[in-house]
């Protein structure tokens, strides 16, 4: 015969939930901690992973890595390839270099050629105001010579008498176009002289030397004519000449100053 033993009586109802409570909460809190650990440990390898990576060296992360993001661009395979001879022709020049011919202008440089470009128009202006005035004078001289042409006076017209003649108007101002005592160039001078002898000439130096007989220098008398390129006068002997020289001097005698003259005698 079995014997059967007797089952313990069942513990109430609310001591075994309240176990249960607790042993839930013991199983939970083991299963926090050692997630917790594993994450401290992942967070800390990460954050050592990443001072690692900072404190590598630049030149760590050269061309000729492994990795595609690391290989050597072009430009770097340039900057190392190795030294290049180049050898160039004798006969090659090198080009030649031109440069631009502007310069740049201050304003004073402005100022100054302005002024320049006036006193030039000035002077302009003032010769051509000469130069009409001399017309103008010129053509007063010759209708007065013309109106005042002394009759002859004298007889014959030879050297001696002439220069004689011509001493009377030492000291008669120069005038362009002058043919009368109130005024004389070198050939009005001339001029004058001759028509008190009966002889007409031109109011021309180099007509005047035309109108007579060209003679040796060595037999030059006082009263021939010196003849020049441009001017005329008489030969006042041993080397000199009376004449009427240019504006601003007087009838006078003075050594002739070239040697490029002849002598004629009317």
């Amino acid at each position: 015969m079995r014997r059967t033993t007797p089952a313990a009586p069942a513990a109430p109802a609310a001591a075994t939930d309240v176990a249960m409570e607790a042993k839930l909460q013991k199983d939970s809190l083991g299963r926090r901690l050692r997630r917790g650990g594993a994450k401290n440990v992942m967070v800390m390898s990460v954050a050592a992973g990443l001072v690692g990576t900072l404190a590598i060296p630049a030149y760590a992360f050269a061309p000729g890595s492994d990795g595609i993001q690391f290989g050597a661009t072009a430009q770097t395979q340039l900057t190392k390839a190795a030294p290049q001879d180049v050898e160039v022709a004798e006969d090659v020049i090198a080009a030649p270099i031109s440069e631009d011919g502007y310069d740049a202008v201050t304003g004073e440089e402005i100022r100054a050629a302005e002024e320049a470009q006036r006193a030039a128009e000035e002077a302009a202006a003032a010769a051509e105001a000469a130069r009409q005035a001399a017309a103008e004078q010129m053509t007063s001289y010759a209708a007065a010579a013309s109106e005042y042409t002394p009759a002859a006076v004298y007889g014959s017209a030879d050297p001696a008498s002439v220069y004689s003649v011509a001493q009377q108007y030492l000291g008669v101002p120069y005038v362009y176009g002058g043919a009368t005592p109130a005024g004389f160039d070198c050939s009005g001078l001339v001029q004058y002289v001759y028509a008190q002898f009966g002889i007409s000439l031109p109011h021309s130096s180099s007509a005047q030397g035309a109108a007579g007989t060209q003679i040796p220098v060595s037999e030059a008398v006082p009263g021939d004519l010196v003849v020049m390129s441009g001017h005329i006068g008489f030969y006042a002997g041993n080397g000199m000449i009376l004449h009427a020289p240019y504006e601003g001097t007087v009838v006078r005698v003075q050594p002739i100053w070239t040697s490029d003259y002849w002598i004629v005698r009317i």
